[in-house]
C-alpha cells in the first residue's frame, strides 16, 4: 500500500511515520524549500505527548520539552497573583506530563525520525484527483504522483480540502493578533518551571518554559484584521498596548528580539464533517483549523495520524473503508475542540466584557481544580486518551 502525504508539518510527518509503522510505502511532499515553521513554540498537551510516545519518540520529546510544574494567572496591571497551582493533579489524572516545545525543534525531530532526505521539498501541489485504482497529485513543476491514498496535510489554506468539499471555505478571523517568540528564562517575568499568564482588559501575556532555559512567550492583542504592521516594530506596538502593565510584562517587552518576534493573525474554520473523497482525505489544520486558545491544534493533528494508522490497521485491504473509519473516529472530536477553543477565545478576549470580568473574578478564587478539569476535558477523548 502506498500513501502520498501532502505537507511536512506536524500532522503530515506524524501521519507519514504512523503509516510507515504498519508497512506503508510513504512519500512526503512539501511546498516550502526548507523547514521554517510558523510560530515560536507549541503547547504539546498530554494527548499530543502520548501520540509522540506511540510513534517511538518518547525520549526525544522529553528532551525537547519544558518542565511545567505550576501554572499561574497574574493581574496584568497590578502584578498581583490571582491564582497559582500545581500541575501534578493533571499529570496524575491523565498519566503524562505535558511539554511546551519550540516549534522548529519539534518539526525537525519529526522530520529526522522519518528521514529528512526522504522529504521532497519545494513541491507545491496544484491539483489532486481521486481515481478508481489510485489518487493522483499534480505539482507546480508539472510532475504527477499516484498512490493508493493521498493525505492532504496541507495546512489552513488546504487545496486538498477544497477538492474534498467541492469548493473553498472561508476562514473566520478570531478577533486578535498573537505576537510570539523565545527569550531566556527570567524570574522577573515568571518562574522558570511555571506557565505564567498575565490577564486584563481582554488581553493576555503568557510565558511557558521550553528546553535550554528558554521561555516561549506570546502577547494577544485585540485589533481589526488587516491592521498595518512593519516587521521589526514589535516592541513599539506592544508598548503601546501594554505600557501600563505590570513590571514582569515590561521586562518581557524589553527582552524580546523584535527581529525574531512573530506576528500572526488568528483565524479558525467552522467544523465540517466530510474529510474524505474516495482515496483522498484531509488531516491536521486542513481538517480542523483552530485558534490556539486551548493548545490543541497540533495535538489534534497528531491524534489524526494515530487514528489514520488504526483505521488502516483495522481495514488493511480496504482504502475506502479505512478512510471512512478514520473520518468517523476524528471529525466529531476535532470539531468539538475547534468550538471549545473558540469559546475560550471569546472569554479570554472579552467578546462579552461582563463574562470576561466574571472570569477574572473566578480566577481570584481559583484553587486550580476548575482549570485542570477543563484541560483534562480537552485532553481526553482521542485515540491514545480514550474516555473510559
Amino acid at each position: 500500500m502506498k500513501a502520498v502525504i501532502i505537507g511536512a508539518g506536524m500532522g503530515g510527518m506524524s501521519a507519514a511515520i504512523a503509516l510507515r509503522q504498519i508497512g506503508f510505502e510513504t512519500a512526503v511532499y512539501e511546498r516550502v524549500t526548507e523547514n521554517k515553521p510558523v510560530g515560536a513554540a507549541i503547547s504539546v498537551w498530554s494527548n499530543g505527548v502520548k501520540c509522540l510516545n506511540y510513534l517511538g519518540l518518547e525520549e526525544q520529546t522529553a528532551r525537547l520539552g519544558g518542565i511545567v510544574d505550576t501554572m499561574s494567572y497574574i493581574d496584568g496591571f497590578t502584578g498581583d497573583t490571582m491564582c497559582r497551582f500545581s500541575m501534578q493533579p493533571l499529570i496524575d489524572e491523565v498519566g503524562q506530563r505535558p511539554y511546551p516545545i519550540a516549534r522548529a525543534e519539534l518539526q525537525l525531530m519529526l522530520m529526522q525520525a522519518y528521514g529528512l532526505d526522504e522529504i521532497a521539498f519545494g513541491m507545491q501541489m496544484v491539483a489532486v484527483e481521486d481515481g478508481p485504482e489510485a489518487a493522483t497529485a499534480t505539482f507546480a513543476d508539472g510532475t504527477t504522483v499516484s498512490a493508493d491514498v493521498i493525505i492532504g496535510a496541507d495546512g489552513a489554506g488546504s487545496l486538498t480540502r477544497e477538492y474534498v468539499l467541492g469548493g473553498p471555505v472561508t476562514r473566520r478571523y478570531a478577533g486578535y493578533v498573537n505576537f510570539n517568540g523565545l527569550v531566556q528564562t527570567d524570574d522577573r517575568i515568571g518562574p522558570a518551571t511555571e506557565w505564567t499568564t498575565y490577564v486584563g482588559d481582554g488581553k493576555r501575556v503568557s510565558v511557558m518554559p521550553v528546553a535550554d532555559n528558554r521561555f516561549y512567550f506570546f502577547f494577544d492583542v485585540v485589533e481589526p484584521q488587516g491592521t498595518q504592521y512593519e516587521r521589526g516594530s514589535a516592541r513599539e506596538v506592544l508598548r503601546a498596548h501594554f505600557g501600563e502593565w505590570a513590571p514582569g510584562v515590561q521586562v518581557l517587552i524589553d527582552t524580546l528580539d523584535p527581529a525574531t518576534t512573530n506576528r500572526v493573525e488568528i483565524l479558525d474554520l467552522d467544523p465540517f464533517y466530510t474529510w474524505v473523497k474516495g482515496r483522498v482525505a484531509v488531516l491536521g489544520d486542513a481538517a480542523h483549523n483552530t485558534t490556539p486558545d486551548i493548545g490543541q491544534g497540533g495535538c489534534s493533528a497528531m491524534e489524526d495520524a494515530i487514528a489514520l494508522q488504526w483505521a488502516f490497521r483495522d481495514h488493511p485491504a480496504d482504502v475506502h473503508g479505512a478512510l471512512l473509519a478514520y473520518q468517523q473516529a476524528r471529525a466529531d472530536r476535532a470539531g468539538d475542540l475547534v468550538l471549545r477553543a473558540r469559546k475560550r477565545c471569546d472569554v479570554t478576549h472579552a467578546k462579552d466584557p461582563d463574562t470576561t470580568a466574571q472570569w477574572y473574578s473566578e480566577l481570584r478564587n481559583e484553587d486550580g481544580g476548575n482549570i485542570i478539569r477543563g484541560i483534562v476535558g480537552n485532553i481526553m477523548g482521542g485515540p491514545v486518551t480514550p474516555v473510559i
